[in-house]
């Protein structure tokens, strides 16, 4: 009964010196992964900067193709290609910046203003598309640095146990493997969101391609086609 007593008392006055388990923050379990981890956090910053950025400009750029096209047409069909240049300058989208340059030439042959035309379109189309490229450059990056930390990160493991000539607790085995493998969990994550946003943005920078090609193909028809009074003397001689 004594010795009992004296086991107790022994594992109470034990569990008391146990120090609590300490909190680990998501930052801190990064932190392990080692040097690697540090681009890899670079990259998701950039990540967003780049989709927030863009997001902005493809809502500032979108509008509606058939309310600006009727607007131009009638301007056109009126003879009013000052209040047609002012209008396309109230707007400032892409597609009324592309169709202000063909205004700007009427008077000249269909073809050079067909081109100027299509080259204004280019353009606003780079200004669309530019930096979104670095987006699936990410993607493809992120991942390839998550494996190169699991590879570092293991060769230093076996490293230790090389070092320790096998005599290596299962436990500290584990805690290197897993310290190793954040660095592909991260850049793999880094790289899917990455990968997200570039089809993401790719998908409504097509949406505004296709408007503007779109709405310069309806333009060039439009200042190809008779005017009404064209029309009605054609009409009146049949």
């Amino acid at each position: 009964m004594p010795n009992t007593l004296l086991y107790q008392v022994a594992s109470d006055s034990t569990r008391l010196f146990i120090p609590p388990p300490q909190e680990t923050t998501t930052l801190d379990i990064l932190l392990q992964g080692g040097w690697v981890m540090w681009p890899i956090l670079l990259l998701s910053f950039v990540t967003i900067y780049l989709f927030v950025e863009r997001l902005l400009t493809l809502k500032k750029a979108a509008s509606d193709p058939a309310t600006i096209m009727d607007r131009i047409r009638d301007y056109v069909r009126s003879a009013n290609i000052d209040g047609a240049q002012a209008y396309c300058e109230s707007q400032d989208k892409p597609i009324t910046r592309i169709l202000a340059h063909g205004l700007e030439r009427l008077g000249r042959p269909i073809a050079e203003i067909q081109d100027a035309v299509n080259s204004a379109g280019k353009h606003e189309a780079f200004e669309l598309e530019r930096r979104i490229d670095m987006l699936a450059t990410v993607a493809g990056i992120a991942p390839m640095l998550g494996f190169l930390g699991t590879v570092t990160g293991m060769i230093d493991a076996f490293q230790r146990i090389q070092n320790l000539q096998g005599n290596v607790n299962p436990s500290v085995l584990a805690g290197g493997i897993w310290e190793a493998l954040l660095t592909t969990a991260a850049g793999l994550v880094v790289g899917i969101v990455a990968l997200f946003f570039y089809n993401f943005l790719f998908q409504r920078i097509r949406r505004l391609v296709n408007d503007m090609e779109r709405s310069a193909t309806e333009f060039i028809d439009l200042l190809q086609a008779p005017a009404p009074a064209a029309r009605r003397r054609d009409e009146y001689s049949r």
